[in-house]
């Protein structure tokens, strides 16, 4: 993955973007208009970052992880979780995204974090190994776009994705049932980004 140092310096005024807020609104009002979220789910939020997403599933399923390669935003979201009461499990990354990721779980989610991992392809392959057979993703980033989204200086791997291109690496990977669907638009600079959500079902084992 791809810009730790960034999200490290940003991790204590990132909550303070109206526009971040919204999004991880969003993309969580999204996941729950699709997937049953209930008390005995357990999930994985992969870059949960200061944990807009994570902390929002929270309430509403039985178990949620988080995981990322930013110590600082990690330290943000565990604070966050302590003040809340809510127990969150976090599970720090290396720089390369390498490291634990745990489970089973029976849901993996992500939001704006795929567009800084160089081998998506090879992620979604990890995140099915660690659901359980029929287990279901969850997954929010940007449509394909033309570079402007990020400042000069965040490292990325991706200007987005080709909404059918993510279908294929999806069922690539071992899922069924994809479904992609425009989550939200979000608002920078004066410009329109649609945000896909992208759910899909982990094939069972024959």
């Amino acid at each position: 993955m791809a810009g730790t140092e960034h999200f490290d310096q940003a991790a204590s005024t990132w909550d303070q973007a109206d526009r971040r807020v919204a999004l991880a609104e969003a993309v969580v009002t999204a996941i729950a208009a699709r997937i049953s979220l209930t008390r005995d789910l357990s999930v994985l939020d992969f870059g949960c970052g200061t944990g807009l997403v994570t902390l929002a599933l929270a309430p509403r399923v039985g178990r949620i992880s988080g995981t990322d390669t930013s110590p600082g935003m990690l330290r943000e979201l565990a604070t966050k979780a302590n003040a809340a009461g809510l127990p969150v499990p976090l599970l720090p990354l290396a720089e390369d995204g390498s490291g634990p990721l745990g489970g089973p779980y029976d849901l993996s989610v992500s939001s704006m974090t795929l567009h800084h991992v160089a081998d998506v392809p090879g992620l979604l392959g990890r995140l099915a190994r660690h659901l359980v057979p029929g287990g279901q993703v969850a997954l929010a980033d940007l449509d394909a776009e033309d570079g402007s989204f990020h400042e000069a200086g965040v490292a990325i791997q991706h200007r987005g994705f080709p909404r059918h291109r993510f279908q294929e690496w999806l069922e690539e990977a071992g899922f069924a049932a994809v479904h992609l669907e425009t989550a939200t638009v979000t608002r920078k600079e004066g410009r329109d980004y649609p945000v896909f959500l992208a759910t899909a079902r982990r094939r069972a084992l024959a």
